[in-house]
């Protein structure tokens, strides 16, 4: 999956990367809280890693700004030197979901970043997905809608598993590219838009079948549920319940 940390000590965002880049994800490292902050309206990432005090921000700051300008519910981590209980209270009550005291112990960071990706992306977990009338195998690596097989490309299969697994979400070119391709290059990115419109057609992705795939011009693109039923993003195979209040 695709993570930033931020961490103003170069060693110790060095050991974060190379620690979340050992268990199979990309990690985008910055010194910088402005310089995340500025990223995060053109990018999207799936898990965030913040440090607490910082040169040019406050860590608490990035989050109450991702949770009330961004209005994102991504999974946030503190890794931070405070430890009193009254940090701790402070960092979650701002909207993170978990807090971590340095120094760093690699084998703690892994299983709370497993932890947190595991509650906030269930369906990646499981070996199926099942949306609607989609159906996605994972074992087969193919696609029914309503009972019939689609006929994909190994790529095509993989782009529509990402959308279905994050509807409701805005996911940059980047994070399309780095997650189907495993690259960034102009290439990839005019290959990209020929699959979206691939799945387009093939999925019927239209306001009439329940949803919409669409471009949001110079950021990426967003697999929409339009039906009576919404889908909740964070967990595309089960339907907010009515008292869910958090979307």
């Amino acid at each position: 999956m695709r993570i930033a940390a931020l961490d103003d000590e170069p060693c110790q965002l060095d050991l974060i990367r190379h620690t979340m880049e050992a268990i199979g994800h990309e990690c985008h490292g910055f010194t910088e809280g402005k310089v995340l902050l500025r990223d995060l309206r053109h990018q999207s990432y799936d898990l965030l890693i913040l440090d607490w005090s910082l040169p040019d921000v406050q860590g608490p700051s990035v989050v109450r700004w991702i949770r009330e300008d961004l209005n994102s519910r991504i999974p946030i981590l503190f890794v931070t030197n405070r430890r009193e209980e009254q940090d701790m209270v402070e960092g979650l009550a701002a909207g993170a979901d978990d807090f971590m005291v340095k120094p760093i112990r690699l084998r703690e960071l892994e299983a709370r970043v497993r932890a947190l990706l595991r509650r906030s992306y269930s369906a990646l977990h499981g070996t199926d997905l099942h949306v609607g009338d989609y159906q996605f195998s994972a074992a087969t690596h193919t696609l029914r809608i309503k009972g019939q097989a689609v006929e994909l490309s190994h790529r095509e299969y993989d782009l529509a598993f990402l959308l279905f697994q994050n509807i409701g979400r805005l996911l940059s070119r980047e994070h399309l590219r780095e997650a189907v391709w495993g690259e960034i290059n102009e290439r990839a990115s005019r290959t990209l838009d020929t699959h979206i419109s691939r799945l387009r057609s093939k999925l019927e992705l239209v306001p009439s079948n329940g949803f919409l795939l669409s471009a949001v011009y110079g950021l990426g693109y967003r697999l929409e549920c339009t039906g009576d039923d919404l889908i909740d993003p964070f967990n595309p195979t089960r339907s907010p319940s009515a008292g869910d209040t958090s979307k």
